[in-house]
């Protein structure tokens, strides 16, 4: 009777870690589109194809800051596996992911404070961009 009892409590464990770490890939997933969608709507105002709007491109810049406070919580050891392309050097090298994300989330926010019209935008945005494709060069699965 004892060892069904621990059976099933650790069969429960097992099944709520799994979709714990699905519902964090999931949520990081989500993240990381509005943060693609963000950078379209951003490279957009920067090239001109869109005028230049203030509340605009602040929104750009927000969704940026957003997502470096929340990535930090969305890469548990439990997600390491499954449908994901975060790649191991995130947990292997967590100091480094940890100073890129504290990087890409100051400069969001410095690009942010410093947004006032179209050249200053494209001067943080700029820095923000190269924070993303440096992290994605080496936290990224191909």
């Amino acid at each position: 009777m004892f060892i069904r009892v621990v059976c099933v409590v650790a069969a429960v464990a097992f099944g709520t870690t799994a979709v714990i770490a699905q519902d964090v890939i999931a949520e990081r997933k989500a993240l990381m589109k509005r943060s693609g969608d963000m950078a379209k709507q951003g490279t957009q105002i920067a090239r001109g194809e869109t005028p230049y709007d203030n509340a605009k491109a602040q929104a750009v810049l927000a969704a940026f800051v957003d997502k470096a406070e929340k990535l930090p919580k969305l890469f548990p050891d439990s997600s390491k596996s499954g449908d994901t392309r975060a790649a191991p050097a995130i947990w292997e090298k967590s100091a480094e992911w940890n100073a890129a994300i504290a990087k890409f989330g100051a400069d969001a926010k410095a690009a942010q404070a410093s947004a006032k019209d179209l050249d200053t935008f494209k001067a943080g945005l700029s820095a923000v961009g190269r924070n993303c494709g440096s992290c994605h060069e080496s936290f990224r699965k191909s």
